[in-house]
């Protein structure tokens, strides 16, 4: 089981981008997803997270920007950004808990970063 996440890009403030996650492999459900960021020189912080029956958090800094959102079907995770700060320029990673497959029950699993870069 992976998380592949895509999306990252470079935008100017205010622009858009939209992050997706997918996690392959065989499974059967996955109890929490969500977006994680770090910045350089700063440690790494929860940007938002959504439940399998779409209950959302977010960190107050991206609430009425972000939204997150997910597919069960497919278990796919998505960051609509929108009105982006040079603030939230960071590497982005997406987290999954509770994975349950056929084998085993994955208690978490993260994805590869993927680069917001927002110039001012």
């Amino acid at each position: 089981v992976q998380l592949q996440a895509s999306g990252g890009g470079s935008v100017q403030a205010g622009g858009s981008l939209r992050l997706s996650c997918s996690a392959s492999g065989s499974i059967f459900s996955i109890r929490l997803m969500g977006w994680y960021r770090q910045a350089p020189g700063r440690e790494r912080e929860l940007v938002a997270t959504i439940n399998r029956r779409g209950t959302t958090d977010y960190i107050g800094s991206v609430k009425g920007r972000f939204a997150i959102s997910r597919n069960n079907d497919n278990n796919t995770v998505f960051l609509q950004m929108n009105s982006l700060k040079p603030e939230d320029t960071a590497v982005y990673y997406c987290n999954a808990e509770h994975i349950a497959t056929p084998d085993r029950m994955y208690p978490e699993l993260w994805g590869k970063g993927t680069q917001v870069t927002v110039s001012s």
